[in-house]
């Protein structure tokens, strides 16, 4: 063997698996079969280390599982519609569809080199109309199954976006992805009916047992199932009574006023009548509609002057407020308030002088309110105010208390209720599926057909009826394309200008994987054999967006027919992994000219006399360490730059490596270093041992055979479970054992095979090398897994610490079952012992077999 190339070693095994089209899924059912799928990236262009370390992981996966006979279908594409794109194209002066799909072919270049085993044949991107054809027939077959409506509703709006956000794309009361505060505006929407589902995805997230259990958790908690109480108050007026509902009925004792919401029905009919009251609800539109963005928002209320009774005492009458922090969409749109039980209640009544009055306080007795007390459902506390009952117990038995209670007296029923929401799917942006339907005067809102789709977006080559520069939907402005035929009556009619929320795009496309050119949106038979997706790798950041909304949309699939039973739950087994961090190199001598702190690229700092430099200018740098890639922070490493240096094999070796997967991994320079020298060794290895005499003896065959099966067992272990640093600390381990071996060359050369094929999920090209080197049948990556033989890994001796008087002096190695007598004899004849001892008797021996002796002098 020759100096190790990595690049020249890894263009031939490239080239050699794709000529035997070994990665190509398809269906046979004489194996079993396994699907593992990374969550698809988003066309930014630019392949960062975080792709690298995701799509490595699923690599050794389904490299894994073709060595052990499974059937192994690992696709890849790509997320390819948003806001991005059109944000760049109104940057830049160009077309979202050429943006995008000149980043794919730019981001399909970087990743071929990694070597990963993806069946490229099956790739596609969501804004392929081929595939978003498809997506449009799921829409009308979903729109009869009734799964999908449209109706008028208050919603978050992104003013510079200009375009409707759902609640989770929400954050910190700002847009996901232009930063702007959101405001409220009602518009008409296209809504999916997930919350009909809520019970059915909360109660099937028990069944998730491979998930892990943080994200379960926060499914369970944005899912939100409470058990509340329904009521009316009469209006002193005489006019329609004010329903509530509360999850906290046994507070109502308390009750300080009654809340609409500026979107009420009551608001909406005051706001026609009073400009005051316009415009106060004017200023309330102006904050989002996420409990987030409610709960850091100055509380606003204006007092209606309108008055309701207690249930409880007709004499008691309640003010009713429009307040700022009431949705419309959640319960009735109207609450009681219990400012001494809820903080935004307090916060409220403090503002507007109302009256605070507990009803509840914890058992050891209560200080005087300076915040609400909100007692957890399982806190034993004691009610001050009788309605609930006045004996100590639970919030949550106090809550059941009073729902009983009224449900007996006639004046209130229990209900339960969910947190979730139905999903706005409408966008008001041009680079996005558009949604299937026309608007005909005559005819209203009419379903297109299907043999019409796909509806493409409009591309002009010219540009000039596309123009991105102006704020707003492009496809409003597009008449060639807005304007149609009804298809239900044949007259002038208008498309839905709206196009589909691009969580909808990822919300199905693992199914379409399994029949990527089907001429519908799933092949029924080859789904049936595909689905499950076995192992399913991506962010924690996707816990809720992405990863409730799939379960959702496979429920609706199976409704429609086009996804088993089966596959209702998609993905069997879910992890999430860490990400590849890096030290961020902040200059601490100057700012640059706008007062901001200047960063600098790992290579232009220096380690030198206790601390890092500018190598040009000499000047300190504040390093910070294990922070996320960046690239404003300038923190980031080209996976191309370290695969064109050390080779593929060294950057997916180091990210698995370094740290478990669930856990950040801090790239290093020194780091990738020390991997790349350990391959080398390895092919070193693999070149002494190939020049060996074939017929050479040596001594310790058992002993590195022994080894040797050892390490496949823990591999095996380790790539099972996840655990592929541990995996890899058994390879480094079984590395240097083979390295200082004596054995004869034919048990040599089999220990080095059988390392290659440990490796070779890891490192693939390196690994097939020396398969081929070594003399090895065909491909490494078509051999099958090595098996440990279980004979070989009993232990024929241990190893037992010696202590005299407490303290370690030395090991003993002896036969497994050797009597306890004669192990007390050994460890007396030990030299550390004698000196010890001086020639006396001890006091007392004690052999602990299989893990310790004492001796007690």
């Amino acid at each position: 063997m020759s100096r190790y190339e990595a690049s020249d070693i890894e263009a031939k095994w490239q080239k050699a698996w794709e000529e035997a089209a070994i990665f190509q899924a398809k269906e046979d059912h004489g194996k079993p079969k396994y699907y593992v799928l990374e969550m698809f990236p988003y066309p930014s262009g630019k392949l960062h280390m975080g792709h690298v370390r995701n799509y490595t992981m699923g690599d050794v996966i389904a490299r894994y599982k073709l060595s052990t006979g499974h059937n192994v279908l690992h696709p890849m594409g790509f997320d390819a519609f948003g806001m991005p794109a059109e944000n760049a194209a109104m940057a830049s002066g160009g077309h979202p569809k050429d943006w995008t799909y000149s980043n794919i072919d730019t981001m399909v270049e970087q990743m071929k080199p990694l070597g990963l085993s993806l069946d490229w044949s099956r790739m596609f991107a969501t804004c392929d109309p081929e595939y978003y054809g498809q997506q449009q027939a799921l829409f009308l077959d979903f729109l009869e199954k009734g799964l999908v409506y449209r109706k008028n509703a208050v919603v978050n709006w992104d003013p510079v976006d200009m375009t409707v956000l759902a609640n989770e794309q929400v954050e910190a009361g700002r847009g996901w992805r232009s930063g702007a505060l959101v405001e409220r505006r009602e518009l008409t929407q296209w809504f999916f009916k997930i919350s009909d589902y809520s019970d059915e995805l909360l109660t099937a997230l028990d069944g998730l047992e491979n998930w892990p259990a943080k994200v379960r958790l926060m499914q369970e908690n944005w899912i939100g199932k409470s058990r509340g109480l329904q009521f009316s108050f009469e209006r002193t007026d005489g006019e329609e009574a004010i329903e509530v509902y509360t999850t906290r009925p046994d507070t109502l004792m308390g009750a300080s006023f009654v809340g609409i919401s500026p979107d009420h029905p009551i608001a909406k009919q005051l706001e026609a009548e009073s400009q005051e009251v316009a415009d106060f609800v004017a200023e309330c539109r102006k904050g989002g509609t996420t409990e987030e963005a409610i709960e850091t928002a100055p509380k606003l209320g204006y007092d209606t002057g309108l008055r309701v009774r207690h249930p409880l005492d007709p004499n008691w009458e309640l003010p009713v407020w429009i307040a700022n922090f009431i949705l419309m969409d959640y319960g009735t749109g109207a609450i009681f308030a219990c400012p001494a039980h809820d903080q935004r209640d307090f916060e409220f009544a403090t503002k507007y002088d109302l009256p605070i009055i507990p009803v509840v306080e914890p058992v050891e007795g209560a200080d005087e309110l300076t915040e609400a007390y909100v007692p957890t459902k399982a806190e034993k506390v004691r009610y001050v105010r009788g309605f609930a009952g006045t004996e100590e117990q639970t919030g949550e038995d106090g809550v059941n208390t009073a729902v009983d209670k009224a449900e007996a007296e006639g004046w209130g029923e229990g209900v339960t209720k969910f947190r979730l929401r139905d999903w706005g799917l409408s966008r008001q942006r041009y680079w996005g599926c558009p949604i299937p339907v026309v608007h005909c005067p005559d005819c209203g809102v009419v379903p297109e057909k299907k043999e019409n789709l796909p509806i493409a977006l409009p591309y002009d080559e010219d540009g000039k009826a596309i123009d991105f520069s102006v704020p707003g939907n492009p496809l409003d402005r597009h008449p060639s394309w807005r304007d149609c035929a009804c298809p239900s009556c044949g007259k002038p009619a208008q498309r839905e200008t709206d196009t589909m929320d691009t969580f909808v795009d990822s919300s199905w496309y693992f199914a379409r994987f399994t029949a990527p050119r089907a001429e519908t949106p799933t092949d029924l038979e080859a789904a049936s054999y595909w689905m499950n997706v076995d192992q399913y790798i991506g962010g924690i950041e996707h816990a809720i967006l992405h990863l409730l909304y799939s379960r959702f949309f496979a429920r609706a699939m199976e409704i429609c027919g086009h996804l088993p039973e089966s596959a209702k739950e998609p993905f069997d087994a879910l992890f999430t992994q860490g990400m590849v961090t890096h030290a961020i190199y902040e200059n601490a001598e100057r700012k640059d000219e706008n007062g901001r702190s200047i960063y600098h690229y790992p290579n232009e700092v220096e380690e030198r006399d206790g601390g890092v430099f500018v190598k040009k200018t000499g000047e300190r740098i504040k390093v910070i360490p294990s922070a996320k890639m960046s690239k404003s922070k300038n923190n980031v490493v080209d996976p191309l730059a370290i695969i064109s240096t050390y080779g593929a094999d060294t950057a997916r070796w180091f990210v698995l490596s370094d740290s478990p997967p669930e856990r950040d991994v801090e790239w290093t320079a020194s780091g990738a270093e020390a991997a790349y020298k350990h391959l080398n060794r390895v092919w070193n290895l693999c070149d002494r041992i190939g020049e060996m005499d074939p017929n050479a003896k040596g001594e310790g065959d058992e002993d590195l055979l022994r080894e040797m099966h050892k390490a496949i067992r823990d591999v095996t272990l380790g790539v099972e479970s996840f655990g592929f640093n541990a995996a890899i600390a058994k390879l480094y381990g079984f590395t240097n054992t083979l390295s200082k071996s004596k054995a004869s060359a034919a048990v040599q050369k089999q220990a080095i095979k059988t390392l290659a094929q440990l490796m070779s999920p890891m490192t693939p090209h390196l690994s097939e090398d020396i398969w081929a080197h070594q003399g090895g049948e065909g491909l490494v990556a078509n051999a099958p897994w090595p098996v440990a033989d279980d004979s070989m890994l009993v232990e024929d001796s241990v190893t037992l610490p010696i202590q005299v008087n407490g303290k370690r002096r030395g090991e003993l190695t002896v036969a497994k079952d050797l009597d306890k007598a004669e192990v007390e004899k050994l460890a007396l004849a030990h030299e550390a012992v004698q000196r010890v001892l001086e020639g006396a008797a001890p006091k007392k021996v004690i052999v602990v077999p299989g893990r310790i002796v004492n001796v007690v002098a």
